[in-house]
């Protein structure tokens, strides 16, 4: 049997520890200066050590305290993630997606119609995730774009991520070969702007810096802005295939590259039970899945 302290005297030793301050601990943990101090006192009795030497300008940790906190600290955050964890399982299935604005405008809202006619038990909810914010414990699963080498994340692979140019009806008739888009506006996106001289590169054009365009947070509104005939957008796949099959994008040149990444299907290893989890990769697997391009 377990002989522990009380749970109350760890848990105001540990929020005074991290913080360095009565008050800090008692405001997170919505009790009173005094109530933390007399918590920890009295653990100081149980354990028969002091924890604190309690200066008039603040706490300063003992060498047991010192020994003590980190480990007690890891304790708590598993304690409260496996209460998380637990917590994001519903007895009816929720299907959380994790992913980027643009993938969820350009691909996956266009597609949750079919997945709800193929699964209508299940309640879809889309989380704003990508590679600029981390992996949430109550997310079901994410699609990323990257390597396939994401820590403590299983990772299956989706599609392929190539490159190609794409723009309006009305530039793509002024496009003859590759080195026709020099005289034309090329939109950047901001965070890859390894895109277009990939691209360029591997078409044997040599880029002048009067080229670049106008610069865009993210793919989604460049390719807004190509469909609006603002200038010739790199396009990525899999954002651009219902544009031009659709007609309102037209990819002017055969030729893509690829982004050296791919598309991966993301989830915690303890989520490959969960139904909604079962359910969404077999809709992908059926539908959209295929081995990405080294």
């Amino acid at each position: 049997m377990r002989r522990l302290p009380s749970l109350n005297g760890l848990r105001a030793f540990e929020a005074a520890a991290r913080h360095g301050s009565f008050v800090a601990a008692g405001q997170e943990l919505n009790v009173t200066q005094a109530a933390i101090s007399r918590m920890v006192r009295l653990l100081e009795a149980r354990l028969g050590f002091p924890l604190f030497e309690r200066l008039p300008n603040g706490l300063v940790l003992t060498a047991q305290a010192r020994a003590l906190q980190p480990n007690l600290t890891a304790a708590f955050d598993s304690i409260a993630s496996s209460v998380a964890q637990v917590s994001a399982m519903r007895t009816t299935p929720v299907l959380t997606i994790g992913v980027g604005p643009s993938f969820a405008t350009r691909w996956m809202i266009p597609r949750l119609a079919s997945f709800y006619r193929a699964h209508p038990e299940i309640e879809v909810r889309l989380a704003t995730g990508g590679a600029i914010n981390p992996f949430r414990d109550d997310w079901t699963c994410g699609i990323l774009l990257g390597g396939g080498d994401w820590p403590e994340l299983a990772a299956e692979p989706l599609f392929s991520a190539d490159l190609f140019p794409v723009c309006a009806a009305s530039i793509a008739r002024r496009l003859g070969k590759p080195s026709d888009l020099m005289q034309e506006s090329l939109l950047q996106v901001a965070h890859s702007p390894e895109d277009w001289p990939l691209w360029l590169s591997a078409a044997g054009v040599k880029r002048r810096r009067a080229a670049l365009g106008p610069s865009f947070a993210n793919y989604g509104m460049a390719l807004q802005a190509a469909l609006d005939g603002v200038g010739v957008a790199i396009g990525l796949r899999p954002y651009v295939e219902d544009d031009i099959a659709m007609g309102r994008l037209v990819a002017p040149f055969s030729l893509s590259v690829p982004k050296g990444r791919a598309w991966y299907l993301v989830y915690r290893p303890f989520r490959e039970i969960d139904p909604g989890l079962i359910a969404f990769r077999g809709w992908l697997r059926q539908n959209f899945t295929e081995k990405p391009q080294s």
